[in-house]
């Protein structure tokens, strides 16, 4: 399959960018069927207003319901909904159907 440069515009912005025939090809690869709707400058500042940029996501204390373990979780723990450490929760997850 043969890619050519693309001219987009950005959803954020505004502002024309261009979609490179080897960034298609990569799209294509990872079996992506959208197009980028932002330009490089806005993805950037989407990801480090969610925090991907470091890969870390805010975690919270809380104590395994199974093992009494204390833990960290992703999300933020609610009263009467238990919470398993990783080791626990991998035991008592549910079956995929």
């Amino acid at each position: 399959m043969s890619f050519t440069d693309k001219t987009l515009i950005c959803a954020d912005c505004q502002v024309e960018f261009t979609f490179s025939a080897a960034e298609q090809e990569f799209y294509s690869k990872k079996g992506f069927t959208n197009e980028p709707k932002r330009c490089s400058a806005c993805r950037a500042a989407k990801k480090q207003r969610l925090g991907s940029e470091t890969g870390q996501r805010q975690m919270f204390p809380a104590v395994c319901a199974q093992c009494g373990r204390e833990t960290q979780v992703p999300f933020e723990p609610r009263t009467g909904r238990p919470v398993y450490c990783s080791d626990c929760y991998s035991l008592n997850k549910p079956a995929a159907d």
